[in-house]
């Protein structure tokens, strides 16, 4: 059985026991949190595909980890003008491990 869930407006493809990574939700290491915007559910007998969410249906997830990506750094140089510019950027993130597919 699979979801496919929406958060941070990407759409991820979870199974219970995957650990996906996130954009930034609010929550302390330990917390679980509930993601209520199911695209799709697909199980063994049918598949349920929302409009453009299903009703009634979440994923409980657990946070793992709250940290920061590696740095991107962003360098900007024009020719003959003597203008650099650099500068870096660490997006912070969330951990997530599904613990269920749950739709009532």
């Amino acid at each position: 059985m699979y979801a496919i869930v929406e958060t941070g407006a990407k759409q991820y493809r979870v199974e219970v026991g995957t650990e996906f990574s996130v954009e930034k939700l609010k929550g302390e290491v330990g917390d679980t949190l509930s993601l209520d915007k199911v695209l799709l559910i697909k199980s063994d007998e049918e598949t349920v595909v929302g409009t453009p969410y299903v009703e009634g249906a979440s994923v409980k997830v657990s946070v793992l980890e709250q940290g920061k990506a590696p740095k991107v750094i962003i360098f900007k140089y024009l020719a003959k003008k003597d203008s650099r510019k650099k500068k870096g950027h660490r997006q912070p993130f969330t951990l997530l491990r599904v613990e269920a597919i749950e739709r009532v």
